[in-house]
């Protein structure tokens, strides 16, 4: 035994060395950390003469940033780490393009794009007019990829100069796509699933009681997404000539360009009209250098990138000494209930932003920006009443739709003094669904039962026991009457019968030009033409505008301005993750099961747009 007792104690020992020796390596991380950032002062980040500016899209294009802790965005951006969203904030690379367009040291533009995502068409289109403005100044874009998707290909077209590696390739896939459906797969589970809905076109329940989609989905998305591609299609034809049969969608036409081209996939997007010359990176980075001149430190061409240049000291584009403020407040993501951090809506947290807002005497406007397909009714509902408080305070608020703004996202608008939507943006979805599981079968399967005493029948649900029948019609009672005050607040909301909005509601996407036809939508236009109509409707001129922020405790404005200073002295790279198609495919499906874990209304009511992407 004392042999056993040795063995475990050394082990112990081992354990115990090496958790000392962690700690303490830790300890002088951060420890050299503090210094650094304590002795770095204030000297200013250089922008260099004759530079180039480099507009690198990591991942997703976002209205607002998810929330990470900054400690773990600093380990993950120092150590490599993807455990942490890659986003890149829409407003950030509007700025930094327009900022360099008038600025004397920045000669062009570099789209560094390998890391691109997507974001939604109308995200992309604001880069994209941007960019044409910063052309417009004489100054050249320069678009460079190993291989181009279809988002990225979209903005590099904007380049003057278009490049692809001779071993790349390009092709576009079109919009829409497939989703999984889980109707078999909860029959061997033996698992109950109880819907509850009212539209005959909200089909967000489909992929847990079919195998196939409806036709009535189908119908609506053929709608939705053939739209889209048309506008993606015109607006790129406006850019580059292009071979039709490169544009047609058609396995046949693309073979025979293929076979036109010898079979080699750059080669076809020369001949194509899609890029303007095949370069190896070592050429690209030759000819950037002949253009700049060479960095002695970097070894390469003189650049910085757009992220850097903006925390460069440079003149902010607002009058920053105007006393009234038109607040913006963004709600992207899933609606869900109770305090949520940025990356999702939370119906008390967005809603204290709103409150946050109206007892600010400054405020004169308020812009809410939305991108969310929606999620717990009474979540919205939550956000809505504050949007009518607003009103009541006399401050008129424009909601300001970017890709998405559908079912729960449409509730939280429709009460908005205007509706601002971009032509692209997915919006509609006015309906409601109720859903939930029970697994009695499932327990029995195994020889498990649920059995006991209670003095009443309620509550109604239990996930252990068969639904009632009786309890199924108070669900769908509930369900039926939440369908009929959507419809009647959107009537009130948008001055239009109860038989005017129940015609084009039921469930039915709508693209924001469709949605303006029919009514729903008052405006076209970006943030920046909403944010003017609020300056219009508040009747001041000499303003400024602020995005509303959550209060951070003391912890995490310690973490933040340590962790963000120590930020600026990592090394940017370019393209310092690229895109792994079958890891995205993947979490395309994770993000489908993940979901579910956002169905928490109290009430077990939901106003979640099906067919749209979750930003």
């Amino acid at each position: 035994m004392s042999g056993i007792a040795n063995v475990f104690k050394k082990l112990f020992g081992l354990i115990n060395g090496i958790r000392k020796i962690l700690l303490n390596v830790i300890f002088f991380f951060l420890l050299g950390i503090l210094i650094v950032v304590m002795f770095a002062g204030d000297e200013p980040i250089l922008v260099p003469e004759n530079g180039v500016l480099v507009v690198q899209l990591r991942g997703n294009l976002v209205e607002e940033k998810t929330w990470v802790d900054p400690m773990d965005s600093f380990f993950s951006e120092a150590f490599g780490s993807d455990s942490t969203p890659l986003e890149t904030l829409l407003s950030d690379v509007v700025e930094s393009i327009d900022k360099a367009k008038d600025d004397p040291r920045i000669s062009g533009i570099h789209l560094d794009l390998a890391s691109f995502t997507g974001g939604g068409m109308n995200k992309m289109k604001q880069v994209g007019e941007a960019l044409t403005r910063f052309r417009e100044s004489g100054k050249p874009i320069y678009s460079y990829g190993d291989y181009y998707s279809q988002s990225q290909y979209f903005l590099a077209a904007h380049g003057d100069n278009l490049y692809l590696n001779p071993l790349g390739s390009m092709m576009f896939e079109g919009v829409g796509g497939y989703q999984l459906y889980f109707k078999d797969l909860l029959n061997k589970l033996k698992v109950s699933t109880h819907v509850f809905k009212v539209g005959a076109y909200k089909s967000a329940v489909e992929p847990y009681t079919r195998n196939d989609m409806s036709e009535q989905a189908r119908e609506a998305s053929a709608e939705l997404y053939d739209a889209l591609w048309t506008d993606y299609l015109n607006s790129l034809k406006q850019l580059r000539e292009i071979d039709p049969r490169l544009l047609s969608g058609s396995i046949e036409d693309f073979k025979a360009m293929l076979a036109d081209s010898n079979e080699d996939m750059a080669q076809m997007t020369i001949n194509g009209g899609l890029v303007d010359e095949l370069l190896t990176r070592e050429e690209f980075r030759s000819q950037m250098i002949n253009l700049t001149g060479l960095d002695e430190d970097e070894k390469s061409w003189r650049k910085i990138s757009h992220t850097h240049y903006l925390d460069a000291q440079l003149p902010p584009l607002t009058d920053t000494k105007a006393k009234n403020e038109i607040a913006i407040v963004v709600a992207r993501g899933v609606i869900v209930d109770g305090y949520q951090r940025a990356g999702s809506i939370g119906g008390d947290s967005t809603a204290a932003l709103l409150r946050k807002a109206r007892l600010n005497d400054a405020t004169k406007a308020v812009v809410l920006r939305i991108d969310s397909p929606g999620g717990s009714g009474f979540a919205s509902e939550v956000i809505r009443q504050e949007v009518l408080e607003l009103q009541k305070a006399g401050i008129p608020v424009i909601a300001s739709m970017s890709s998405v703004a559908a079912s729960g996202g449409y509730w939280i608008a429709a009460h908005a003094d205007q509706i601002w939507a971009a032509p692209t943006t997915v919006t509609g979805s006015i309906g409601v669904f109720g859903m939930f599981f029970t697994i009695e079968d499932s327990l029995a399967h195994v020889g498990i039962y649920s059995d006991g005493y209670k003095t009443t029948e309620m509550p109604a649900m239990d996930i252990t026991r068969p639904l009632s029948e009786g309890a199924a019609d108070i669900v769908q009672s509930s369900i039926d009457k939440f369908y009929r005050d959507f419809v009647s607040m959107v009537a009130e909301g948008r001055d239009m019968s109860y038989d005017e909005v129940h015609e084009v509601a039921q469930g039915r996407v709508w693209t924001g030009a469709k949605a303006q036809e029919l009514g729903l939508v008052d405006r076209l236009g970006d943030l920046d033409e909403a944010i003017a109509a609020a300056a219009e409707l508040a009747n001041i001129s000499d303003y400024k505008t602020v995005t509303v922020q959550p209060e951070l405790n003391a912890r995490e404005r310690f973490l933040r301005d340590l962790f963000g200073e120590a930020q600026v002295f990592l090394p940017v790279g370019e393209s310092q993750r690229t895109i792994d198609p079958m890891k995205q495919q993947l979490m395309g499906v994770w993000r489908e099961l993940q979901l579910t874990s956002k169905f928490n209304d109290p009430n077990g009511v939901y106003l979640l747009c099906e067919v749209c992407p979750i930003p």
